[in-house]
Formats: structure tokens, C-alpha cells, sequence
């Protein structure tokens, strides 16, 4: 993006990254001014990814991945860099400027993103229109059959794709080009040359076509397509969805990328009772938490989630007051959709349907949450009840009850175990102990997992040795998977110091004429600009095990931390030290660091001084007697509490 470069530092200046960041990950304050939390860009069970309030920058131990409040922006919604100036600016209600691309790739990534988006919020306009036309009539008595008024309707915004193949096409096509209408995952198209074009996913073609420019006119510029080419035509295409009530699929900032449609048919073509959108540039399922946009909230200030099956579960326990619930529409819970979840809460009560699908759903679940070191319910209605029916059958009262009486998630495994497995024989024991144990593994704390192990041996009715010995030996199959913070012993507090110095922001020019000749200070305190002087006129920093950090920092502006051309082992460093800031930077405290790091280059000229005397005593007494002269010196240097203030090294040459 080629926006002006003031706007973009405008975006960052305005931003507070702990706040942005803490829309995505749950964080705590460790430190003055550092935050931390659960990496969300990759699988961890404590915690090492940092966020500095001051430097406005984050870094995970863990993972290695670092930058700034924009960076994040663009890495955790998985975004182009000007997306993410865009969405960060519009978060913070700054005006945006006129936008440019650094290469026409960029500019059609971020063209098709914009334009999918605009395609699902007129198709879900298109939809709640025929909800309330006519031949929405049917959608209308299914709706209300399901206990939903017109307040629910539309907050959800939900509504009906008529049985035509071509109003929602006609509808769209005046205002968006075929490619664009190909790769939204609403249509499908019939068969040309020959050839099943509908069997093309538009992943395949991403890259076979370009996407009209639409100029500032509105009008479009359609580039040739290959001569092989033999995609649809727009007159092919037809809507994918008819006769559906449609709830639309909402992202996290509660843009529509996605819709599922339940079909109103009762005959044979009727298709597959739900049908979802398939995955394109803006959708994936398995990253898409069902309402969470609306229930992220209630998530936080409630501190536990309420986590169903489908969509009118969802939409029914929300409806019921309880609105830090959200779904897993349908599909088979993830360890994406639990890390998406843990960036807002911990603690989860898991609400399945009871029947044997919904077990096995819930079994599943219940891993990847245990895995995540989710603290989890469950909740079990009666036989034959969902959520949904459950709420319109016995009301929410009733429901509020069974949710306080939910179970831990260990004892309702137990109870799984012990109704399909019979403990009073040994043949049941070892099955239950077989079932049970893959669940006892998932679980991070050894402490928890010895605890659950007497509770299992307890019930079941088993050895509580033998059962210890089991776990023992599943406990050595395990990986770890905990990641600490790199610790450095062979840097000195002196080093770190005067690498927090040359991480500061520089506030005045860093040229001789604004320093004495002799200790380079100015008339304001600039602890990047001390630094970098003492260091390129006395070369304090070679020979230590920083050096090469060090001479990196000292050329580069603090601005560009982020982007340092660093191996990834320097780059933890930085980030241990600039999150570990407990004491101000004062001028005192970085002339400490000064005098200590000449103390180290006096004590290493010294032994090098005395190396030179034991093997060279005999063969030059001259040589021997300005080397004796010179230990003296030294000696005498180092018992100075303050040193001399003069550089060692010009008195040494």
C-alpha cells in the first residue's frame, strides 16, 4: 500500500496496542508495561506471547513472531497490509485517504476481498427482502414455528432465498462482474463445452482470471481472458441457494462472508437439509464461530461461553437471554475455532445434542478444549431434547437451571464410561480404562492429571497403583510443549541497559555538535543518541557476547524495531529485554551501565597485559617494563569508583 507514510504512523500513533490486541487474545499485566497472554498464531499452553504498551510493539517467546499494532492487525485477520491501515483506521473513526497498491497483485487481493464483501451484505439485503414478500410466506410460518419473533429475525438478519435460480443473479449482476459473482460461492453454473465447470472450485481459478478495475467513475475495465479459457458465462450461473430460509455467517467484526441455508423442501431434489457456503477468499469454516461477533462481549464480561451445535440452538439460547453463546455450525469443532475462542474466555460449558452423534461431537470437543486448558462443562439435556427444542418446550428458566447443574467435563466422561463399558467385570474395566485414558492424556497439568486419575480409579473401581503406572507410561509418550523465554546469562544488566538505550526513541540528533566532546550529553536526556555515541567513540560493546546486536541497534532508527535485519535468536533477546523493563531509564542508570561496560574493557586489556608478561617476561625487559607500567595503570583505573570519564581506549593507544 503507498498511502502516505504520515497516515499510517498516524494509525499506529492513535492506536493502543494492548486494546487492539485484547479484542483477540485475553491478556494480563505481567509487568510495568508489559502485557501477556496465549500466542493466537500458534498452539501453546502457557503463556509467551508479549505485548509493551509503551514501545506499541508485540512478540511471542514461543513462536518468534513480532511487529507492530498494524502487523498484528493484518496477521490474526489474515489480510493484506492495507486492509488492515484500512480496518484498523476505521476502527479508531479517522477519514481515510486515497488508497493505492504497491503491485497490482496486492491491489486485486485486496479488490476481490472488498468486492466478496459487498456481495454478501446485497445478498443478504436480497434475502430479508423475500422474507417479507409473498413468497417468503412458507420461510415466515417456519420461523414462527421455531419461536422466532421479528426482533430475532432481524438481528440475526435472517431470511429467504426464493425457488428461482436467477433473481438473486439478475439482482447482482448489474452491480458486480461475472468473475466476481463466480468466486462469491452463491452460484453454481451448468455444464459448457462439454465440460462440468460447476465441479471448478473457485479456489482453482483464483489465479486464472484478472478482476475488472473499477475506476473512480464506477466504470469497469475487463481484461481478456486466455483463449482456452472456459469458464462460465454469466447467463450460465444460478443461485446455489432456493427455497431456504437463510442465516447469514457473520466474521468476528460482523461483516456477512458466508451464508447456510435450511432448505423448506420436502422432495427429493431438494438437496442436503443444510447447505453451506464453500470456503473462498473471505470464508473458511473452520475459523468461523457462529455469532461470536455478537456474543464476544457477553463472553468477556461473563468470563465463560456457552459453545452448541448449530444455528437455531444458537439462535434460540441467544434469544432466551443468554448471549455469550455461540456455534459451531454444524461442523466439526477445531483447534483453530478453539484458539479463536481463548482469545475471549477459558472457561466453556459445551452443549451438545445428547443423542450418540452429540456424544461423539462432544468427546471430540472436549479434547481439543482440554488440549487448550479450556476449564469445561458440560451440559446434558434429557433424551431427545436439543438446546432449541429444550428452551421452547420448558422455557428458560428451566434451561438456566441445567446450565448452573452442568457437569465437569471429567465426571460426565465417567459417566460415559461406566454406561457403556460394565465396571463389575475386568474385561469392562480395562475398556472404561481405555476410553478414558486418551482424555486423561490431553490433559497440560500433571497435578490435574494425578487428581483425575485417583477420582477415575475411585468410581471405576480399580487399582489406584496400577492405574498411576498406566499414566506413567502414557505421561512418557508425551511432548512438551510449554515454551520459556530464552535466558541469557552471558549477558550483563550493563548490556541490557545500554540495549534498552539504543531501542529508545531518538528525540534529537545524534551528531557530535549536539555533545560535549567529552561524555557526549546534551541539554535533554536522549538515551538512543548517548548510547549510540559512547558506542561508535569508545567501541565499549566489542568483544561481548551483544556485539553484533549492539551494532545493528546502533545504526538503525527505533522506529524499525520490528523490521531489524535480526537472527531470531537476537530478536528474543530485544524482546525479553524491552518486556522486562522494570526500572525507568534515567541518565544515572545508563552512565551505570557506561562505566560498567569500561570496567569490562579494563579487566579484559588487563588480562590480555598479563598474558603478554607470562610468556614474553625474559626476551624485551623494555617491552616487559611498559607492559608492567601499563598493568599498574589499569590496576589503578579499575579501583576507581568512577572511573576515568575519558575513553580507555584512547589512553591505551
Amino acid at each position: 500500500m503507498t498511502d502516505s507514510s504520515d497516515f499510517k504512523e498516524t494509525v499506529k500513533q492513535q492506536a493502543d496496542i494492548v486494546r487492539i490486541v485484547g479484542d483477540y487474545v485475553k491478556l494480563k499485566k505481567t509487568g510495568a508495561q508489559n502485557y501477556s497472554g496465549l500466542c493466537p498464531f500458534h498452539n501453546e499452553k502457557t503463556p509467551s506471547f508479549s505485548v509493551h504498551a509503551t514501545r506499541q510493539f508485540f512478540h511471542c517467546f514461543g513462536c518468534g513472531v513480532s511487529g507492530d499494532v498494524l502487523s498484528f492487525v493484518q496477521k490474526i485477520e489474515n489480510i493484506t497490509f492495507p486492509e488492515a491501515v484500512r480496518a484498523l483506521a476505521q476502527k479508531l473513526g479517522l477519514a481515510l485517504p486515497k488508497t493505492s497498491y504497491s503491485s497490482p497483485a496486492e491491489a486485486k487481493e485486496t479488490r476481490l476481498r472488498t468486492l466478496l464483501l459487498d456481495v454478501h451484505e446485497q445478498a443478504c439485503v436480497f434475502f430479508q427482502g423475500y422474507l417479507r414478500r409473498p413468497e417468503g410466506a412458507h420461510a415466515r410460518e417456519y420461523l414462527a414455528g421455531r419461536g422466532l419473533n421479528e426482533e430475532i429475525i432481524r438481528t440475526f438478519r435472517i431470511g429467504y432465498a426464493p425457488d428461482s435460480g436467477f433473481l438473486l443473479r439478475d439482482r447482482l449482476r448489474g452491480e458486480f462482474e461475472e468473475e466476481v459473482l463466480r468466486e462469491s460461492g452463491l452460484f453454481s453454473w451448468k455444464a459448457e463445452n462439454s465440460r462440468q465447470l460447476s465441479d471448478i472450485s473457485p479456489q482453482q481459478n483464483t489465479r486464472s482470471f484478472n478482476l475488472p478495475i473499477r475506476s473512480q467513475s464506477g466504470a469497469t475495465k475487463d481484461i481478456e481472458p486466455t483463449t482456452n479459457d472456459r469458464r462460465p458465462t454469466t447467463a450460465s450461473m444460478y443461485s446455489k441457494f432456493r427455497n431456504r430460509v437463510m442465516f447469514p455467517l457473520r466474521n468476528e467484526g460482523g461483516r456477512i462472508i458466508a451464508f447456510t441455508g435450511r432448505t423448506l423442501s420436502v422432495d427429493e431434489k431438494a438437496g442436503p437439509k443444510y447447505l453451506n457456503s464453500p470456503e473462498t477468499a473471505i470464508y473458511s469454516k473452520s475459523r468461523l464461530l457462529f455469532n461470536l461477533d455478537q456474543a464476544k462481549e457477553a463472553i468477556r464480561k461473563l468470563d465463560y461461553a456457552i459453545l452448541v451445535e448449530g444455528q437455531m440452538d444458537c439462535i434460540s439460547v441467544f434469544a432466551a437471554g443468554f448471549h455469550n453463546v455461540i456455534a459451531s455450525s454444524g461442523t466439526a469443532f477445531t483447534d483453530l475455532q478453539a484458539r479463536l475462542l481463548g482469545r475471549f474466555t477459558k472457561n466453556v460449558v459445551v452443549n451438545f445434542d445428547p443423542d450418540t452423534a452429540g456424544a461423539k461431537a462432544t468427546e471430540r470437543t472436549l479434547g481439543l478444549l482440554v488440549e487448550e486448558e479450556f476449564q469445561v462443562k458440560v451440559l446434558t439435556l434429557e433424551s431427545g431434547f436439543d438446546p432449541d427444542l429444550f428452551i421452547a418446550r420448558k422455557g428458560k428458566d428451566a434451561y438456566a437451571t441445567a446450565l448452573k447443574n452442568s457437569q465437569k467435563y471429567f465426571d460426565y466422561l465417567i459417566e460415559r464410561a461406566r454406561s457403556q463399558f460394565p465396571v463389575r467385570s475386568g474385561e469392562g474395566k480395562v475398556k472404561a480404562v481405555n476410553y478414558l485414558l486418551p482424555h486423561i492424556q490431553r490433559v497440560p497439568s500433571r497435578i490435574v492429571r494425578d487428581e483425575l486419575a485417583r477420582e477415575m480409579a475411585q468410581k471405576l473401581g480399580i487399582d489406584s497403583s496400577i492405574l498411576r503406572q498406566e499414566l506413567k507410561h502414557a505421561a512418557a509418550s508425551r511432548s512438551s510443549a510449554s515454551v520459556k523465554a530464552p535466558v541469557d546469562v552471558q549477558v550483563t544488566d550493563a548490556e541490557r541497559i545500554m540495549i534498552r538505550a539504543l531501542a529508545s526513541p531518538i528525540t534529537t540528533q545524534t551528531s557530535q555538535e549536539h555533545f560535549s566532546a567529552r561524555d557526549g550529553t546534551g541539554e535533554a536526556f536522549d538515551p538512543a543518541g548517548r548510547a549510540q555515541f559512547v558506542l561508535k567513540s569508545e567501541r565499549l560493546h566489542l568483544g561481548l557476547a551483544t556485539e553484533s546486536l549492539m551494532e545493528v541497534l546502533i545504526s538503525s532508527r527505533p522506529e524499525a524495531m520490528t523490521d531489524l535485519p535480526l537472527p531470531e535468536s537476537d530478536r528474543n533477546l530485544v524482546a525479553s529485554i524491552l518486556m522486562n523493563e522494570d526500572e525507568e531509564l534515567i541518565p544515572e542508570r545508563l552512565e551505570g551501565a557506561v562505566r560498567a561496560l569500561r570496567r569490562i574493557q579494563l579487566r579484559r586489556k588487563l588480562e590480555g597485559v598479563q598474558r603478554e608478561l607470562q610468556v614474553g617476561r625474559e626476551k624485551d625487559p623494555a617491552r616487559v617494563q611498559a607492559l608492567l607500567q601499563e598493568k599498574m595503570r589499569l590496576k589503578r583505573a579499575l579501583m576507581d569508583p568512577n572511573l576515568a570519564e575519558e575513553s580507555t581506549a584512547a589512553r591505551s593507544a
